[in-house]
């Protein structure tokens, strides 16, 4: 349980009703679904997010956990005479209702884009001075899910600006989950679980090894931030769009679990490959990303920089290991009992890749890690 100061539980802090949006029950686990913007930027339209829906239902993604539909930016066009936001009618005839109640029918929910600012980043119609009307308008449309950005949004205070949104949201009437999208320019992770349900504590991700290490190494610095309903966000997953190679989409997506981090899969899930689609769907590793402890994993050794040893402990006791080789060579790396806080002693050992047991271990384990990428293992204290 999260402690918090008393001004805060009194309502006399800065940002002061409601005082945590998070107690809404809602993102207890990290959020998990599908964002338009890694693969698809500007090219969205009603048709690919009726076929996307399709394809996660299909796929096995809705009933491994990805349940947001989110469209982000280029959806919107302007306002209308009674100042709500208006989706683009070439690409969104009907407007964005219609395409919310079809997500719904196939058992996902939907999520939209918006910006704290005066524009949003592709300079459509920004949410500063329209918060409760905006609020208000995509309760009415049925969304789950709203991210906010931080484009044109100078001389804006972002905890200010984050909480006018967080209060309108709250008034609407609608249980929905908000994304802060401001690239850990204010230190969100001190102010963001008074404000949202995730926050970006990073830069935008590219397809690159060298970015994907980069967002993880900046979130990895705020692990006492998160808690059940109360994200870091490293971004979006990268997992299937081809700039890395399948075992570093492996090694991503592990890292992103261990870090308890939202898995908003940024591909084309409707021509994804199957070492994609296995990825996505490792549902071992899912289940160490939503573990109901909601503790972020960290760093507990390395060898040297590129040999590390990251871990997350577990509501029943066991470990979660990623043995992560940041190198271009395959190399051993050995974990033991004392750098992931078990007692001394037997312990059955799952591989969450191989989806296969390991047998027990006494104090250590070793195996060889292929070069950019993880082992990943389940430590359980015992025999």
């Amino acid at each position: 349980m999260r402690v918090l100061p008393l001004l805060v539980l009194l309502g006399l802090g800065a940002h002061s009703v409601p005082t945590r949006l998070l107690d809404n029950g809602l993102a207890r686990t990290p959020p998990m679904g599908w964002n338009s913007w890694n693969y698809f930027h500007c090219n969205v339209s009603a048709q690919l997010i009726r076929e996307t829906a399709d394809a996660m239902a299909a796929s096995g993604l809705r009933d491994a956990g990805y349940q947001y539909v989110v469209i982000d930016d280029c959806w919107q066009v302007a306002r209308d005479a009674k100042g709500r936001l208006v989706a683009d009618s070439a690409r969104f005839p009907g407007g964005i209702k219609p395409l919310a109640d079809y997500v719904h029918s196939k058992g996902l929910k939907f999520g939209i884009y918006t910006d704290a600012g005066r524009m949003t980043c592709q300079r459509r119609p920004g949410t500063y001075g329209s918060e409760e009307l905006d609020a208000r308008t995509f309760a009415e449309w049925g969304v789950d899910y709203v991210k906010e950005d931080w484009c044109y949004a100078e001389g804006l205070d972002g905890p200010t600006q984050y909480a006018k949104f967080r209060d309108a949201l709250a008034k609407a009437g609608r249980p929905i989950v908000f994304s802060i999208c401001e690239w850990g320019s204010n230190e969100p992770w001190s102010w963001g679980p008074r404000m949202g349900h995730l926050w970006r504590t990073t830069g935008d991700i590219s397809d690159n090894w060298n970015s994907m290490l980069s967002n993880l190494d900046i979130s990895a610095q705020h692990p006492a931030a998160a808690a059940p309903g109360a994200w870091n966000d490293p971004d979006m997953l990268e997992v299937g769009n081809g700039g890395m190679t399948d075992d570093e989409y492996r090694a991503h997506f592990s890292l992103w679990a261990i870090m308890a981090a939202p898995l908003l899969a940024g591909n084309d899930v409707r021509t994804m490959s199957e070492a994609a689609r296995q990825i996505l769907l490792n549902k071992e590793v899912i289940a160490v990303d939503q573990d109901s402890l909601g503790a972020q994993g960290t760093l507990v050794a390395q060898r040297t920089p590129e040999l590390q040893v990251w871990m997350k402990p577990l509501k029943d006791g066991s470990r979660a290991v990623a043995l992560f080789n940041r190198s271009s060579l395959q190399t051993p790396i050995s974990v033991t009992w004392q750098r992931v806080r078990l007692p001394s002693g037997p312990a059955r050992v799952r591989d969450l890749w191989a989806h296969a047991d390991r047998g027990t271990a006494t104090d250590r384990m070793s195996a060889t890690v292929p070069a950019h990428g993880v082992v990943m293992l389940r430590i359980t204290p015992g025999t």
